[in-house]
């Protein structure tokens, strides 16, 4: 594994921020919204993360991290524009949701994948994208992903009830 660069720092100091203000607003709100304060850092820094993801080069060429950045950063726009200008009426709210719990998910993908194959110093978890225990890392994330946007649909489905 090649060592970390200073916007590799960057990018992973960053990241920490933005994936612990994801999840505290998730707990806090039900949902990622720019209204909190907690809610704007969340999407800034998330954004801030997506972009710096797109210079780091440490597998050699254009790569799934990369795909993920892009991926990030369309969600966060999507999320935004269906925050701000509800193109979608009264259902904006679901895809504004959707958008923006993508971006946690797109944050712990590489996020995992960087941590087994770094740690512990000297003899990683693992040593290929196709480990076992990596795979199911990313099993678990995606079930906890698709388990969390249902809650948070029936969430917002009940506050419009009300």
């Amino acid at each position: 594994m090649p060592e970390m660069t200073i916007l590799g720092w960057f990018h992973t100091v960053t990241g920490v921020i933005a994936v612990l203000s994801g999840f505290y607003t998730l707990y806090k709100y039900k949902i990622i919204s720019s209204e909190p304060q907690i809610g704007r850092v969340y999407i800034l820094v998330t954004a801030i993360v997506a972009g710096s993801a797109l210079g780091i080069y440490n597998q050699g060429s254009f790569g799934v991290a990369h795909v993920l950045g892009v991926l990030t950063l369309v969600a966060l726009a999507g999320g935004y524009i269906m925050e701000r200008y509800q193109w979608f009426g009264s259902f904006s709210k679901y895809f504004q949701a959707l958008g923006y719990t993508s971006t946690l998910l797109f944050h712990m993908i590489p996020a995992i994948s960087d941590f087994l194959r770094r740690l512990p110093l000297g003899d990683p978890f693992i040593d290929s994208f196709e480990d076992p225990l990596l795979l199911n890392f990313h099993l678990a994330f995606l079930i906890i992903y698709f388990v969390g946007i249902i809650a948070q649909m029936i969430w917002l489905n009940r506050q419009t009830a009300q």
